[in-house]
């Protein structure tokens, strides 16, 4: 799939493929918080018709590419590749400012050829560099191995209750549908249920509680959901009913702090925003990666040796 044919793809559906929607949608634009910086004013607009975006805040914009390139911190080609096997996988579009269809050999759907325990040295390094544990990820998630348009992919897969599995690799972010939430329950008494976006923020709940207690890394006295998507909140509410106490891991930013306004208006005070012990960073992940950072920092500063160089008598001068 070339460049032309993905920059065609409506920036309006990428964006609500990641959670994103517009403040204020006059049909043929709508305007949006910008995914990449605080803004409280939603200063980027999204020209339907065109399909461009333009960020007035930082003064940036482009087409499609740009735009993943940008909230990815990723290059052209990385963006490109995984644009590809994102809209290969999508079942139909239609481009805008036409009711052409995605010529059919674009088109493509996402097929399991394989599911295995998760062991790829290049899905474990990329793990490894987001800061999880890999024997936690190796407990909770597999190895997929899929096609899209019969050309071979693999990525760390992570299922959902319908049978469906959210897919991460370095280029890639997506799923092999059905799409739902993932609910982890390990009590019968509801008394609390920590929530996720996503499963990498997930698996570094878990790698962080870990560190902390090594005894009981999984907290078997907790149940989890992770919502795969805001889009899915509607199904993580109706498995919330009935908890005592409900804690929010949410991102910082606009898709993350609307849901947690839905949540707490369905639930009330049983709901807690946890995000706020990561307040400075966009989400759990990105603080594990920080403290990481951080530790590595002090290693490094405590082994790197001291040059002392030997003192030397001043014997002065002879004569």
């Amino acid at each position: 799939m070339n460049y032309k044919i993905m920059n065609q793809y409506p920036i309006k559906d990428y964006l609500a493929g990641m959670g994103i929607h517009p403040t204020k949608d006059k049909g043929y634009y709508g305007m949006y918080h910008s995914p990449f910086r605080e803004d409280k004013d939603a200063s980027m607009k999204v020209d339907y018709d065109k399909n461009l975006w333009i960020d007035f805040g930082s003064n940036e914009g482009g087409t499609l590419i740009d735009l993943v390139m940008r909230m990815e911190n990723c290059t052209n080609g990385e963006a490109m590749r995984l644009l590809e096997q994102k809209l290969s996988g999508a079942p139909y579009y239609s481009f805008h400012g036409n009711n052409t269809p995605m010529y059919e050999k674009e088109r493509g759907t996402m097929q399991i050829t394989n599911i295995a325990e998760l062991n790829t040295p290049a899905l474990l390094d990329y793990l490894n560099k987001r800061g999880i544990d890999t024997d936690i990820a190796k407990q909770q998630c597999q190895e997929i191995n899929y096609t899209v348009n019969d050309k071979p992919y693999y990525g760390i897969g992570f299922r959902n209750q319908s049978g469906g599995y959210e897919i991460r690799n370095p280029y890639f972010k997506g799923c092999i549908a059905p799409k739902d939430i993932s609910y982890i329950q390990q009590t019968e008494k509801k008394e609390a249920c920590y929530l996720f976006e996503g499963f990498i923020d997930y698996l570094s709940f878990l790698t962080l509680r870990k560190n902390q207690n090594p005894q009981f890394p999984c907290s078997v006295w907790h149940d989890y959901i992770v919502l795969n998507s805001t889009v899915n909140l509607p199904k993580a509410m109706r498995q919330l009913v009935g908890y005592e106490k409900i804690h929010c891991f949410l991102d910082n930013d606009t898709a993350g702090k609307t849901a947690y306004k839905e949540l707490e208006k369905e639930f009330g005070l049983r709901v807690r925003d946890t995000s706020r012990h990561y307040s400075e960073h966009k989400d759990l992940n990105d603080f594990l990666c920080s403290k990481n950072r951080t530790k590595i920092a002090e290693h490094d500063k405590v082994a790197k040796p001291t040059l002392q160089l030997p003192k030397r008598k001043n014997k002065g001068l002879k004569m």
